[in-house]
């Protein structure tokens, strides 16, 4: 029988509005699970756009939650992104609430 989450852990604002978008959350959950990323290997792994990916890269930079840091390789523009120490925390935070949303934690 499926556990149903207690009303008092209901709190729908405990959810991150910044990670909770699809490509958001993609990033998030690659780089926590990497050091680092470069663009294109993210833009693959999302199978975003160029420019989808660019907007939502620069969201969770100006959230604190990714840094990006740009450097070139053989003469090429190389981009890569890492997740920040507030990012990792955050992005726990966010699996909690999640969790706890849907009665799959405590």
């Amino acid at each position: 029988m499926r556990k149903h989450p207690p009303v008092e852990n209901f709190d729908i604002e405990q959810i991150d509005d910044v990670i909770h978008g699809r490509i958001r959350l993609g990033v998030m959950a690659y780089l926590a699970a990497v050091d680092a990323a470069e663009f294109n290997q993210l833009k693959a792994r999302l199978g975003a756009t160029d420019g989808t990916l660019s907007v939502h890269l620069r969201k969770l930079e100006e959230a604190g939650y990714i840094a990006i840091e740009k450097s070139f390789r053989d003469r090429r523009p190389l981009t890569r992104a890492k997740l920040t120490a507030d990012g990792r925390k955050a992005f726990k935070r966010y699996l909690d609430a999640l969790g706890k949303l849907t009665g799959l934690s405590d």
